[in-house]
């Protein structure tokens, strides 16, 4: 007679394995077996107390695999985290020496404030004061005395200066987002009227015209310092303008203190001279003033007199061939413009994650800013490169000045001072790189907010004593330097990464869900609209400003008040990605038909091919570089962190959304997990 199967083993087997198979793989394959239907009793006895004994060692076996198994998590964390701590301990001690910043100071005192609110709070919590507050005449213990203190003193004395600041923030928020939605109003305007320069005339094919007298003298500025990774690009697409040679001359104004580089930068000049080319080399043994020092000299020489206008390009930047045949038109029958400035285009913008982000802030500010500026009220800021100055307009303004770390803003605003108007080209794009790394990009963002101040601090007297009309002065000092250079860096990191998360502290002073969340993300989507493709990072882009915020604060704070560092210039890092497969794109596709009248410019273009293809691969670079940890983002990440965890235990929804994202981009900003990462 048969016996009914062992279910409850079965079963409590088949779970077993499920469970370590579904959370760890299968540790263990046993096939436990029924006795066959049709055996006698005799043998079934047997089978059963085998599979008592089976099971026992089985079981024994499943221990062993699963300490075995702990054994291995462990090491693998032990070295994880060994791993771990000696990247963060390799990046601290390469980091910028921040301890000696007042910034970085006041955030660590406030940061060590908001972890002590947050150790207090949490004692309410879990004493359910939160609820009902203890009345300060019946409590008895100390700590119910100090937090019911506390609670007098918040909502009396605290709360109300910092709900005074958060109004004045969000006034200050509200005036630049009003700003941002004139502009774009002002940019569809544009689109919709087809509004542009248009040209007095143009300029046909060099052999047609035989270079004649209607083209007038060029000069081409390259100012580099040490720039090995993109020097031969540049010069070789400046060097095949479609232009008259005779009445060009390129400047290579070389400022490396690297004699490697000056080396092979001389040799790349000498190589376009013996092309026909007319182009110099120039090297300054007083290295001051920065670029703006280097282009003073470079226009202190003798044979620029003969010149009329003056072309200037920063290292990385090529321009297309007929660059100046889409720009020294606009100059014809227009006595009073003194600049044409064209657009930018990045040949890395969807390297990595920082560039695409960059890509939305510069898509802006050419699309939107200076378009609507130069189309209403002819004047922006020069960018410093891929612009055509008339010469006179420069010696009538005073020249290159190097008072400051924004001689194109400087020299753009003394000329706008002296009645000179300016042209923007949005249809004609200049190629050039971004910087792919958080170190390159925040030096840079420095230098680009603390110049400004520096401007303002020199020049305001000087623009209430010019002659321009009320409208201009009133743009120049409210629209150009306070809201768009001064207030915007200052309410956004004194409302986003000071007022809410001590807001969450003190819950007296209200700051409005729409001000975190809603009006942010509107600003974000029409900021985002003159980059489209760019819409799925929306998100990041919105954290990413916020984060910013510091250095950009950090910047505007040291030009306002003349600190140490707003006088610090470093050349932006480029790696030349548009390097051989674009110029050699460009030279096949449109240097050579320039080239084909003369058989001197046709074998040129031919060496020139030649020497792209066998650009140098073993380019010696400078020091090592290595990933860093930023102290200032990663203590306001702690803070913002600390403030979501206080927004918790008070149930404030999108706040505790907002602080713990935004923390979170602090800390990703702040390990340098952003952009290039270097091994």
């Amino acid at each position: 007679m048969s016996r009914a199967q062992n279910h409850e083993f079965q079963e409590w087997w088949n779970k077993q394995r499920q469970f370590w198979d579904e959370s760890s793989g299968a540790f263990l394959t046993v096939e436990i077996r029924s006795p066959p239907p049709a055996a006698d009793p005799a043998t079934v006895e047997k089978m059963k107390g085998h599979a008592h004994t089976r099971s026992a060692r089985q079981l024994s076996w499943l221990w062993i695999l699963k300490l075995h198994q702990l054994a291995a998590s462990v090491g693998w964390l032990a070295v994880a985290s060994v791993h771990i701590l000696r990247t963060a301990n390799r990046r601290i001690a390469t980091s910028p020496p921040d301890s000696s910043s007042r910034l970085y100071k006041s955030i660590k005192l406030f940061l060590f404030l908001v972890i002590s609110l947050l150790c207090f709070e949490l004692v309410a919590y879990f004493k359910g004061w939160h609820f009902s507050p203890p009345d300060v005449t019946e409590a008895e213990e100390a700590v119910a005395r100090a937090y019911a203190k506390w609670l007098e003193i918040r909502a009396g004395y605290l709360a109300p200066p910092l709900q005074a600041l958060t109004n004045v923030c969000v006034l200050l928020f509200l005036i630049q987002s009003v700003d941002r939605l004139v502009l774009m109003l002002g940019c569809f305007w544009i689109k919709f009227r087809r509004l542009k320069p248009v040209a007095a005339m143009e300029y046909g094919s060099v052999e047609e015209d035989g270079g004649g007298e209607e083209y007038p003298m060029v000069l081409l500025q390259i100012p580099m310092c040490n720039e090995r990774e993109v020097y031969q690009q540049s010069i070789a697409a400046i060097c095949v303008q479609d232009w008259p040679k005779d009445r060009m001359l390129v400047q290579v104004l070389d400022d490396s203190d690297e004699s490697e580089c000056q080396l092979m930068i001389k040799a790349e000049v000498q190589k376009w001279q013996q092309r026909g080319i007319h182009i110099v080399y120039r090297h300054r043994l007083m290295r001051t003033g920065y670029k703006a020092g280097n282009l003073k000299s470079a226009m202190s020489c003798d044979y620029v007199k003969d010149y009329e206008f003056v072309a200037i390009f920063d290292a990385d930047f090529q321009p297309g061939p007929d660059f100046l045949k889409k720009t020294i038109p606009y100059f014809k029958g227009n006595d009073d413009l003194a600049l044409v400035q064209t657009r930018w285009t990045f040949v890395n913008k969807d390297e990595n994650l920082l560039t695409r982000l960059q890509n939305i802030n510069l898509s802006f500010h050419f699309e939107v800013e200076q378009q609507v500026n130069g189309v209403f009220i002819n004047f922006f800021g020069f960018n410093g490169t891929a612009g055509v100055w008339r010469i006179k307009a420069l010696e009538e303004s005073g020249g290159w000045l190097e008072r400051t770390t924004v001689e194109d803003m400087d020299i753009a605003v003394r000329a706008h001072l002296c009645g000179w108007k300016f042209i923007y080209l949005n249809d004609v794009k200049c190629l050039c790189e971004l910087p792919e790394s958080y170190e390159a990009y925040k030096k840079q963002q420095h230098r680009w907010h603390s110049g400004p101040m520096q401007l303002f601090r020199l020049c305001f007297f000087d623009i209430l004593r010019s002659k321009i009309s009320m409208g201009k002065k009133a743009n120049l000092i409210f629209l150009f330097f306070l809201l768009r250079k001064l207030i915007l860096p200052f309410y956004s990191f004194t409302l986003f990464c000071i007022i809410l998360p001590l807001s969450m502290f003190l819950p007296e002073a209200e700051l409005p869900a729409w001000v975190v969340c809603y009006v942010p993300g509107v600003m974000s989507i029409l900021n985002i609209l003159p980059a489209p493709r760019s819409f799925p990072f929306i998100v990041p882009y919105l954290l990413f400003e916020n984060t910013m915020s510091v250095t950009k604060f950090n910047a505007m704070i040291s030009g306002l008040f003349r600190f140490g560092s707003s006088y610090e210039w470093i050349v932006t890092k480029k790696l030349g990605r548009s390097s051989e497969n674009d110029l050699v794109s460009i030279a096949e596709n449109e240097v050579e038909p320039l080239m084909e009248a003369s058989s001197l410019h046709r074998s040129s273009s031919e060496s020139g091919l030649a020497a792209l293809n066998k650009l140098e691969t073993t380019k010696r670079g400078g020091k090592k570089r290595r990933n860093r940890l930023y102290r200032k983002e990663l203590a306001l990440a702690l803070i913002l962190l600390t403030a979501s965890v206080r927004s918790l235990l008070s149930a404030q929804g999108i706040h505790f959304y907002f602080l713990l994202f935004q923390g979170i981009s602090f800390l990703v900003v702040g390990l340098d997990l952003i952009g290039e990462q270097v091994s």
